[in-house]
């Protein structure tokens, strides 16, 4: 091989090399770069966190306290309120059930009372027939 082919190759090889070399140093270069904005971003995070979510979080676990504690009476006033709303229930429920117990007497009674008027007025019906026509009630002609 002539001589000169290799110096071409040589010094291709060291362009190459170099070119290798000032990669790596960019490559280097840019990591260092993405550090640096990864450091400002979780420092800019960080702020923001501390300045804006912290007291939105307190605020927000304040307000939760406040709920759960209204949680808390509502649940204790709906006990109330079932347990109150039971006992209307039964009252109303014993009400009715002495209404009709009531108004089944009043009904057997008064049916009496009517079955016994009938009776008297019939009573009085028929003697008042046998006295002004002479004959029973049952179409009977009376015995002479």
């Amino acid at each position: 091989m002539p001589a000169g082919n290799l110096d071409t190759t040589n010094l291709l090889l060291g362009i190459m090399a170099a070119v290798s070399v000032l990669e790596a140093l960019l490559l280097i270069g840019v990591g260092i770069f993405a550090y640096r904005l990864y450091a400002q971003a979780m420092h800019a995070v960080r702020d923001i966190e501390q300045r804006q979510v912290a007291p939105l979080v307190a605020k927000v676990n304040v307000l939760m306290d406040k709920v759960d504690g209204i949680l808390v009476d509502v649940k204790d006033v709906t006990a109330r309120v079932k347990g109150q709303t039971d006992r209307v229930d039964s009252a109303i429920h014993d009400t009715i059930e002495r209404v009709d117990e009531t108004a089944t007497r009043v009904r057997s009674s008064v049916a009496s009372q009517v079955g016994r008027m009938y009776a008297f007025v019939h009573g009085v019906k028929c003697a008042m027939d046998g006295i002004f026509t002479g004959r029973r009630a049952s179409g009977e002609a009376p015995a002479a």
